[in-house]
């Protein structure tokens, strides 16, 4: 670390929320690690993904929704995070009441879907299975288009910042979601949203 790193001040979570409430629709920001990551704007087939997995979400588990809107999460306890999953699975109406940015107390899943970018491998891979573990979100799904695979990640140790099981299963596979969302995806449609 240089001498000029070493004193630049950490940008606070209160600066973070000022500057993503007025940033454009176009842009997607988070706060993960102590720094202002930028999410791409999903592509169509990125989109599709999200829908499939909210139909199959809807069919095996009706008194769940996964929320899909940019529903803002606290992550990482230690540096103030804010993530802004692809959809978050929790009850029905777990969110009323709630502002911007919600504590990660009864979620059960995160999701992302990988973007065709550069960031995708620190920032759906690396950052976003530290943070979600961090805050005790039971499971972390990421729909990986450049590798054509889901990967389940459960059993988050919080204080360790990772998760102690991962899964993977290639697209057409089947993919087991363990409690407490607690089903099983075949995942062949995936197959039709990858270039």
């Amino acid at each position: 670390m240089t001498v000029m790193a070493e004193r630049m001040p950490q940008m606070t979570v209160e600066d973070f929320e000022v500057i993503a409430s007025a940033a454009p629709e176009t842009v997607t920001l988070e706060f993960i690690n102590g720094q202002i990551g930028v999410k791409r704007v999903a592509d169509g087939d990125h989109e599709e993904i999200v829908r499939w997995l909210q139909k199959r979400c809807l069919q095996h588990r009706p008194d769940l929704w996964l929320y899909a809107t940019g529903r803002g999460v606290k992550v990482e306890a230690y540096r103030q995070g804010r993530a802004r999953p692809d959809g978050v699975l929790a009850p029905d109406e777990h969110f009323l009441g709630h502002g911007e940015w919600s504590d990660p107390a009864g979620v059960l899943m995160a999701v992302e879907v990988t973007s065709y970018d550069g960031a995708t491998d620190r920032r759906d891979r690396q950052e976003k299975p530290t943070a979600y573990a961090a805050a005790g979100i039971p499971v972390y799904l990421l729909v990986d288009r450049d590798y054509c695979e889901c990967v389940v990640h459960t059993n988050p140790a919080p204080e360790r910042g990772c998760y102690d099981d991962v899964h993977r299963a290639p697209f057409g596979g089947q993919v087991t979601l363990p409690d407490p969302v607690g089903f099983t995806l075949d995942t062949e449609a995936l197959k039709n949203y990858v270039r």
